[in-house]
């Protein structure tokens, strides 16, 4: 994988559980080649929507062996690296290449909120420990770390292997920034579902999806007719998606998207403690949303 392979859509793939909560690599190998089918360029997992924080180092590499053989050479298999500790983020960014991975996405610490010193030399490790082709992944609203578009630059400079940004700030200004900054040298990828119509206009090649998980061929069709710069038809599809691509940027994301999987017959809305399914007002709102989607669903 290298800077040319960084574009499309990339779904960030949520992770199915039995009943017991255990990983039903069965259903994720078949829930990745449905994706790639409907025309997605390989999967990120697992990430914040994968559940990442509730699986153990043992069952990320499982999922990565299983994620690198569902794409079977149609795409590419991207292990997102995240971890409290720098030490255990570069063990498993080196163990998600021999697991099969051909890219890496790599988050700032969890749960630590650094100064930019700690946290460069945190990604600086991560870059020098691989030779995979790698993301860097800003999402402030969720990890309390900013990286700026200066920033962004910086490592990019330094680390040819740094081949994309994933840019999850929801200002869509960052990628115009980053773009007077390093010119074509990064892709950048929208991170976060509602912006993509207006990400791909300021410049963005790419896109880590969420609700992709349910609606795969949608999302590659609005992808693509907003790449194209076919307005018209972008804006009618955009309209029809917006109310459930919303629920990419809500707190109950990682529930809202894998209720719409159940709905669609491909998944269930189990999760992993200390998420807990929908009950309730939350329930019966994002069933209407669901329900008036399905209806009006081209």
């Amino acid at each position: 994988m290298n800077r040319n392979d960084w574009h499309g859509v990339i779904p960030a793939a949520t992770t199915a559980f039995h009943h017991d909560l255990s990983i039903d690599f069965e259903f994720l190998a078949t829930h990745v080649a449905w994706m790639m089918d409907a025309g997605c360029r390989g999967v990120v997992a697992p990430g914040s929507l994968g559940e990442g924080a509730t699986l153990s180092h043992e069952e990320k590499v499982q999922l990565w062996k299983t994620c690198a053989k569902a794409v079977a050479g149609r795409g590419h298999a991207i292990a997102a690296i995240a971890s409290a500790s720098t030490a255990e983020a570069v063990r498993l960014a080196r163990e998600a290449k021999d697991a099969g991975c051909v890219g890496l996405m790599v988050l700032p610490p969890y749960v630590y909120k650094g100064t930019w010193r700690e946290t460069r030399t945190h990604f600086a490790a991560i870059l020098r420990a691989t030779d995979l082709s790698c993301m860097l992944y800003n999402n402030p609203i969720a990890y309390g770390t900013d990286v700026l578009p200066e920033q962004v630059a910086d490592l990019a400079r330094e680390f040819g292997n740094l081949h994309a940004v994933k840019e999850s700030s929801a200002d869509v200004r960052r990628i115009t920034a980053i773009k007077a900054l390093l010119g074509e040298r990064l892709a950048i990828f929208v991170g976060v579902d509602d912006l993509i119509v207006e990400g791909i206009a300021a410049g963005a090649t790419g896109w880590i999806a969420g609700l992709v998980n349910a609606m795969p061929k949608e999302s590659v069709r609005l992808f693509d007719l907003a790449m194209k710069g076919e307005k018209e038809k972008a804006a009618e599809l955009y309209r029809w998606f917006l109310p459930l691509l919303r629920m990419d940027v809500v707190n109950d994301f990682v529930q809202l998207i894998k209720l719409v999987q159940e709905r669609v017959g491909m998944g269930s809305a189990r999760v992993r403690p200390p998420r807990m399914e929908l009950t309730g007002e939350a329930l019966a709102a994002a069933e209407k949303t669901i329900a008036e989607a399905l209806k009006t669903r081209r």
